[in-house]
């Protein structure tokens, strides 16, 4: 990440919206917002098979679910925040992965410029494509600032998304069965 070229964007930025750069309230703000960006945006640099190929042999081969896995992201569209819970279930084939997994691969895609409904099906995909299970639904519900602050303005409005694969995309009864105990 390059924090020269975030600290000049800011400079820019604030003097874009007419203020004063050398305000006292605002002299470190562009290294802050640089040190954020490391933080916020730190998911760029990362894929979430680091999380997923250290696996254990089960044999439990019914639904795993991890629900109320709180995640902070950035609309790529605007750069405000949206935030929310992810909620992951998994079938495994005789293979199950440390629970800290599941969150750790949630936090790779969130943190990262990106939209709900891309991070939905890359968490999928990726569990899908690492762990090898017979199945993952994954759902995240999420409240996005630029719907809240900006634009419409409709506070504590939820962005709903899904995803299926495997044996949840013809499973209606696995479906709701997942939406019950997410709902719990």
């Amino acid at each position: 990440m390059d924090k020269k070229k975030i600290e000049e964007a800011v400079k820019l930025l604030l003097e874009g919206i007419g203020e004063n750069v050398k305000r006292e309230g605002l002299q470190d703000t562009p290294k802050r917002i640089a040190k954020m960006c490391e933080e916020l945006f730190g998911g760029l640099e990362k894929d979430g098979k680091e999380h997923l190929l250290k696996s254990f042999a089960a044999s439990n081969n019914e639904m795993i679910l991890e629900k109320d896995i709180t995640f902070y992201s950035v609309c790529e569209h605007h750069l405000l925040p949206f935030y929310g819970k992810a909620h992951i279930a998994y079938i495994p084939d005789n293979q199950v992965v440390g629970l800290s997994k599941l969150a750790r691969t949630v936090e790779v895609y969130s943190k990262r410029p990106q939209i709900q409904e891309q991070m939905t099906a890359q968490i999928a995909d990726d569990i899908m494509k690492y762990l090898n299970p017979k199945g993952v639904m994954v759902m995240l519900e999420a409240e996005h600032m630029c719907m809240t602050m900006r634009g419409v303005k409709k506070p504590g409005t939820i962005t709903t998304t899904y995803v299926v694969r495997g044996e949840f995309e013809d499973n209606a009864e696995l479906r709701n069965t997942f939406f019950n105990l997410v709902r719990r």
